[in-house]
């Protein structure tokens, strides 16, 4: 049986070429996909996760060992899908119109990424149009607008407002430097992400009410 525990250490150092190399060997030695992707890379990113919440990691720590997820994901995708296993649920993220920041956004998609999502990124500058017709083609579950600038963070409300008015009956999740949670439930947000770390905790616990 392949070493899961090492393919978890390894990724949570960041070690991209690493894991990828152990993932293979994993899926060689027959070890099933949806286990090596639980304990090996969705567990990992849900340790990164906690420390970064704590305070004893930071961006760019989590960028590094996502891209190790990543690395991982690239080789063990195909076996998810030979073996039939579903993603947790789709997430759309972008940056909301006139906001250019996308690290915020980035950090976001690569949490629900390890959390198991199939994360569809429209990337920044997005309009309230570019959301319902996305919408529209992936059915999401979860649709994510990140904002850095209060004067963006003003175009989230609108967006909600288009995505409902389209017929959108998912969760709307917001965050960003400047956004609050009272921000959020003024405009009409499902959940609030005060960091990528939470808001994947945030968004599943608005799916299951």
């Amino acid at each position: 049986m392949a070493d899961l525990k090492q393919i978890n250490e390894l990724l949570q150092k960041g070690k991209a070429e690493d894991v990828k190399r152990l993932v293979k060997e994993a899926l060689d030695a027959k070890t099933p996909a949806e286990k090596i992707l639980q304990e090996g890379l969705i567990s990992a990113m849900k340790t990164v996760g906690e420390r970064m919440q704590r305070g004893e990691a930071y961006v760019p720590e989590v960028l590094i060992a996502a891209r190790a997820m990543n690395a991982g994901l690239s080789i063990l995708e195909p076996a998810l899908v030979a073996q039939g296993v579903k993603p947790k649920g789709t997430i759309l993220v972008g940056t909301v119109k006139g906001d250019l920041h996308d690290i915020g956004k980035n950090l976001v998609a690569m949490m629900f990424k390890g959390a198991g999502f199939k994360v569809v990124d429209l990337g920044v500058d997005v309009s309230a149009e570019k959301y319902v017709a996305a919408m529209k083609e992936h059915n999401p579950d979860i649709v994510g607008l990140s904002a850095l600038l209060t004067t963006t963070m003003v175009n989230m409300g609108p967006i909600i407002k288009a995505l409902r008015e389209a017929g959108y009956k998912g969760i709307v999740e917001v965050g960003g430097a400047p956004v609050t949670e009272s921000f959020a439930k003024e405009i009409g947000a499902d959940a609030y992400g005060d960091d990528a770390a939470s808001a994947v905790d945030k968004a599943l616990a608005a799916m299951k009410k």
